[in-house]
């Protein structure tokens, strides 16, 4: 993996030189996570971290919430140092203070950054806000109050579906088969049309808002996997007022962040969610690519 990230930093210098931009000049992200009953943050934070480190394109902050910060208000990041901040929150997570939500909303709005990895769709069913930049979410009480579910029938066609039900399942770890559906938009452009991911939790019955979403990606949740027996949504992107999201509900751990599937998709997820372009070239032996 060591000769692809420094073949991406040669790559990352040499475009942001045709762009007239300087080396050094970064794209700024803040990494934020807290405590969570299902995942284990203080695990996957660092190997997040580490992913976009490995790059030159990329400086990397975290911000770590706890109940008491949120319960006395003192959890204050402050959004407007970052072009792009990367939620690895998840079910559970206490609810950030009320003017943390306000501010995080009023930088959304005027045209920040989002990455929502995994299970940060999971948490917060009460912020209505964060709810629609995620688009789609799971658990916590999720139900058709929360909006429709979202899914691409066999026809190809994107259905949100009003039938009542809960929010959020999954079976058990498989590998599966990611369709490309935006084979244009600049995250997945060069892409192969399909790839292998996983083993993994494929997460299917998301609902949510489900407003101004794009499926980039699917994949079938086969009910032999006790699933669906559709195509669900993988990697999508929201729009938020000015700001953009990028919405994976891949990694559930350290092993499946590690995998090259989800090592090029954040990448390239996060420089988009941050600039609206992409300039991270896809690695020729992807998804195979190895990360440590």
């Amino acid at each position: 993996m060591i000769k692809h990230l420094l073949t991406l930093t040669v790559v990352f210098i040499a475009s942001w030189g045709m762009n007239g931009l300087h080396a050094a000049e970064k794209i700024k992200v803040l990494i934020t996570d807290g405590p969570q009953r299902a995942h284990q943050f203080q695990e996957t934070t660092p190997v997040l971290k580490r992913i976009l480190e490995n790059v030159s394109l990329f400086e990397v902050d975290h911000s770590r919430s706890s109940k008491e910060s949120c319960e006395d208000g003192s959890y204050m990041p402050n959004f407007s140092n970052y072009d792009v901040v990367v939620m690895n929150e998840g079910f559970g997570a206490a609810d950030w203070p009320e003017a943390t939500q306000k501010a995080f909303e009023a930088y959304m709005a005027n045209g920040g950054g989002m990455v929502s990895i995994h299970a940060a769709n999971n948490c917060w069913p009460n912020w209505k806000a964060y709810n629609k930049m995620t688009g789609i979410g799971g658990w916590a009480g999720r139900n058709e109050a929360s909006g429709p579910y979202l899914y691409i029938d066999a026809k190809g066609e994107v259905i949100r579906d009003y039938s009542e039900g809960r929010g959020g399942a999954h079976g058990p770890q498989h590998e599966f088969e990611i369709v490309v559906r935006e084979k244009e938009h600049p995250i997945m452009k060069g892409l192969p049309p399909t790839f292998k991911h996983g083993p993994d939790e494929l997460y299917d019955r998301l609902r949510g808002p489900a407003e101004n979403i794009t499926i980039l990606a699917s994949a079938f949740s086969s009910e032999e996997q006790r699933g669906t027996g559709r195509h669900e949504p993988v990697l999508m992107t929201i729009t938020y007022g000015k700001g953009r999201i990028f919405h994976s509900i891949l990694g559930h751990h350290v092993e499946q962040m590690k995998e090259g599937s989800f090592v090029t998709t954040f990448l390239r997820g996060t420089e988009w969610a941050a600039t609206g372009e992409v300039t991270i070239p896809v690695p020729k032996d992807f998804p195979d690519q190895e990360f440590e």
